[in-house]
């Protein structure tokens, strides 16, 4: 391309570009005008929602503007990953006072400790469609069928995406109906929408070949788990399954936490059967605290904290007398890819951890199980040495820390 043709492309990219900018910048101030505010308010968010039209046209509908939410800093956090050791500054963001302090607590102890070895030890993202037959002949027809040629599918998905690849087609029976457990991998992405398109293609590619056609079908029937806390993953897995453990010496639980390891013990077990008796889905003591906060600084998918924060923590005294900590999450929804982790405020908190781009959701989701970790520590520490109100107390009203006990 010679020199006058580059200059017209380019041209006409940034025309498009200013189109699409006023385009949107336009229809905002229209819904702003339709909404009763002062001229004064309506004016900075007005202002601000243009500014910022064409960076958030791929994240959001009917636009009118940002949300600011504070971000605070804990660590450092030490994690001793399947790749190596890493210190980590993890941006959490949040509205809750006293959140980021005992985040960071935790996290200086388990730093303090040597850092916690952290695992991400299965991987894998469902998509669950439904197909109605006439009767339960038909449907064990179609299972089997599906069985048989689930090899077959690995192609159709390679059309659809470069990044995701299919791993399983399990058909689960249930009466007349036949649900089909369709599994990916997703590369670096989070990847809810990768495996919609793709569980879509192939179920298309299943009804044109299948001996028996359903009656109606559905793209996802609620089997998956997805944006709820369910015991069909807690022992298994959607997204990433990670753990992360430590030991940590007598001295240090003393003086980090002011308590001792056998009273961390006794805690775990009166909120383990706490949680029993209240149904709660695994044996956790706050997991959607630090979840959400790191998903919202770092471009994740919120929503998806209602299936992360299930999951297990346990704490146990070791022959030596020390605290034995773990947590296992099986539902981390974490990308360092697409989604909204492109946008300025997330890839700068993604910057902050080193971790933003391809390559990295495998350490985003082993960060993920060290902050939760942390929280899981400082939470039961201060619970035990009876710190928990005053802490609060204090950050979040700014009154001083007088402990009478």
């Amino acid at each position: 391309m010679d020199g006058r043709n580059s200059r017209k492309a380019d041209h006409v990219g940034k025309q498009r570009r200013e189109t699409t900018f006023d385009k949107v910048a336009l229809e905002a101030a229209r819904r702003w005008k339709r909404l009763d505010l002062d001229k004064a308010r309506a004016e900075l968010f007005h202002q601000r929602a243009r500014d910022n039209a064409a960076t958030y046209r791929r994240n959001i509908e009917s636009y009118i503007g940002t949300v600011d939410i504070p971000v605070g800093l804990a660590g450092p956090l030490r994690i001793n990953g399947r790749n190596g050791t890493a210190i980590y500054q993890v941006p959490l963001a949040t509205t809750e006072a006293a959140l980021v302090a005992s985040y960071q607590r935790g996290s200086r102890l388990i730093t303090a400790a040597g850092g916690c070895n952290v695992r991400v030890v299965d991987q894998g993202l469902s998509r669950t469609p439904m197909f109605a037959f006439e009767g339960l002949v038909d449907a064990e027809r179609f299972a089997r069928f599906i069985k048989d040629h689930s090899g077959d599918l690995h192609a159709v998905v390679a059309k659809i995406t470069a990044h995701g690849r299919l791993i399983g087609a399990r058909p689960i029976i249930e009466g007349n109906h036949v649900y089909v457990d369709l599994r990916f991998r997703t590369g670096d992405a989070s990847g809810q929408n990768m495996v919609t398109f793709a569980a879509d293609a192939v179920c298309k590619a299943i009804l044109e070949q299948a001996p028996v056609k359903p009656e109606h079908w559905f793209l996802e029937a609620n089997f998956s788990g997805d944006k709820k806390a369910s015991s069909k993953t807690l022992g298994d897995v959607r997204g990433k399954r990670v753990a992360a453990d430590i030991y940590i010496p007598r001295e240090l639980v003393r003086q980090r936490l002011h308590t001792t390891p056998e009273r961390i013990v006794d805690y775990w077990y009166a909120g383990a059967l706490g949680g029993v008796m209240s149904g709660t889905t695994g044996i956790q003591g706050h997991f959607a605290n630090g979840l959400a906060a790191l998903y919202l600084a770092c471009g994740q998918d919120v929503a998806c904290v209602a299936e992360s924060a299930t999951g297990m923590t346990r704490f146990e005294r070791t022959a030596e007398n020390d605290l034995y900590a773990s947590v296992t999450l099986p539902n981390i929804m974490v990308g360092t890819v697409g989604g909204g982790t492109g946008l300025p405020s997330a890839k700068a908190c993604l910057d902050i951890l080193g971790l933003a781009g391809a390559g990295n959701s495998i350490a985003l989701a082993e960060v993920c199980a060290a902050i939760v970790l942390a929280g899981e520590l400082s939470i039961v520490g201060a619970l035990c040495s009876g710190d928990f109100a005053m802490a609060h107390l204090s950050l979040s009203r700014g009154e001083p820390m007088n402990k009478s006990r």
